[in-house]
This record gives C-alpha cells, structure tokens and sequence, in this order.
C-alpha cells in the first residue's frame, strides 16, 4: 500500500466529494486580492484599459476577473501576453505582473499591444492555494477549461490566440511544493508521494512542440543579472526534465493544458523562482520576472518571423 503523506482520503483512492469537502474547510483567507490586486486598477486605469473578463461564481464581488490593455491598441502591431497568478499561491508571478505594468510597458507603447493579467486565479492567491476552490489545478486546465478561471482567460484570449507573438506565464516554486501542494495531489489522486528536490534558482520551461531556445536564453541572460539561475542536477535534469539549455527544460505546454500553451505565439515561456532560497529575496522575485517578460518581448520584437532552435 502506498506511503501516505497527506491526512485527507484513503491511501491509493482518489478522492471524493467528501475529501474535497474536507480539504476545502481547512482553506483559509491569508491576504486580501482587493487590497494586492484589484486596487491596482486605480493607479493603472489612466495608463491602461481595464478589463473585467468574468468573476468567479464563488464570490463574484470579492473575485473579479481583471486584466490590462494597452490603451492605444492597434490592430498592425503584434500582441504580447503577459499572465501572473495562474497558481494563485505564487506571490512574484502576481507581484511581477503588476511591476512589469507600473514600470516598464509604458516603454512599448506604440510597439506591440500589451494584454497582461496579472492574477489568473484570485480565490488561489488569497488563500496561498494551488488549487482553485473544487480542487482542480488551472495550470492544467487550458484546453478542457475544467477550472473556471482558465476558460475565462481563455474566452478573453480566443479572438487573439491566432495573432500572439510572445506569451510570458509567470510562476514560482515554494518549499510548501513539497510539504502541502504535492503531497496533497498525490493524495487528491490515490497516488504515491514521490519527493522531488526544488530547484534553487530561476529557470525557464519551454514548449517541446516548438522549441525556441535561443529566445529562452536570451531571458536567462537577462535575469541572471537579477538573480541566480538554477543549475541541472546529476542527471542533468531540472524537476525530472533533461536541461536542454542554461536554465531551460521543456514541456509539451499544449497537451498538459498549460497556461503558455494556450495561445499560438511563436514566443512561449513559463518562468520559475524559487523565493525561499536563501540567495536570494521577494523584491529580487519580483524584479526577475519583470525582467523576464521585458527579455521576452525585446527578442521577440527583433526576431518577429521566429528563429530556428
């Protein structure tokens, strides 16, 4: 029988509507989406058109949906989508968002029209959760839109998807990956929990259906001013996946129903930071995904037709 680490369910049994029940009583509010996010729109509402893209039907007051234009969208330019929050949990990809919004897209104005929504999944980010309130992961979610906040980034991107060029979906990974959010899906899906090491640094995961290594580079150089990049293991692996390049692995985004996969921009990342190490800080968080998404774009702006990997 396998180990069971988690204190929800039977070990080897999926769970049910009661241990769902169950894990979603212990949820707990820690920090206010209003207070972080939505009163963002105050300062960023001159500078950029704000959208209301849906609300979710948990509370749809407390958790509206909001994302940014920007304000003089033209339909020649090419589009750069930029999205924080999908695991609700991870503070810099949110707080990256906004930093990116309040400090340097104004530097792309009239070059490429910008769409960034900076917390994907309120309920997740004020309760420091991975999951949305049914116990379904949105970053696994962009294709079947079983979780309501990914279908509604995806009907707001569907016009679009055709005509991205660059998307940035901003993560981090917590030492609570290893202590909460994985033991519990193990748990969630009667599996066995298999400890994994975090990867103490920044990287990168890019699309295994359409490598662009030489865009992921150019961002790992950019951000390896900012803070430390993470190193492959003995294996040569990242998180299990082999290092095809200096902080990069690659996913098949698409068929995962990731977030970055979604869109057909040629350009495609999903970034990581590991806040909790101990060689670097939050701020320094925050500034590297910033950072990410400006790299990102810049090389995506001078290599529009794409580059061979």
């Amino acid at each position: 029988m396998p180990r069971m680490p988690y204190d929800i369910g039977t070990p080897g049994t999926p769970w049910g509507a009661a241990e769902k029940a169950a894990w979603l009583s212990r949820q707990t509010r820690k920090r206010s989406y209003e207070a972080d996010v939505v009163s963002a729109a105050a300062k960023l509402g001159e500078r950029f058109e704000t959208v209301r893209y849906g609300a979710l039907d948990l509370d749809p007051l407390r958790y509206p949906l909001i994302a940014y234009r920007s304000l003089r969208w033209r339909e020649t330019l090419p589009i750069a989508v930029v999205t924080g929050g999908v695991h609700g949990y991870e503070t810099s990809g949110v707080r990256g968002a906004l930093e990116f919004l309040e400090r340097h897209a104004a530097g792309y104005a009239d070059r490429i029209n910008l769409l960034v929504a900076p917390c994907v999944s309120p309920w997740g980010y004020e309760m420091i959760q991975r999951w949305n309130p049914h116990a379904v992961d949105p970053n696994r979610s962009f294709g079947n839109g079983a979780a309501q906040e990914a279908a509604a980034l995806m009907a707001l991107l569907a016009p679009l998807r055709e005509r991205v060029l660059v998307h940035v979906d901003l993560h981090e990974t917590t030492d609570s990956d290893e202590h909460e959010f994985r033991p519990a899906l193990a748990a969630r899906d009667g599996k066995p929990f298999e400890p994994e090491t975090i990867p103490d640094g920044f990287y990168l995961v890019d699309d295994a259906e359409r490598p662009q290594t030489a865009f992921q580079s150019a961002v790992i150089d950019a951000v390896s001013r900012v803070t430390n990049i993470a190193q492959a293991d003995a294996k040569g692996e990242i998180i299990g996946s082999k290092v095809i390049a200096r902080g990069v692995i690659e996913y098949e985004l698409r068929q995962l129903g990731l977030c970055a996969g979604y869109t057909a921009a040629p350009y495609k990342t999903t970034t990581e930071v590991y806040p909790d190490s101990p060689r670097t800080t939050a701020e320094q968080c925050n500034v590297a995904q910033a950072t990410a998404v400006c790299a990102a774009i810049d090389f995506a702006l001078s290599h529009p037709g794409g580059v061979d990997r």
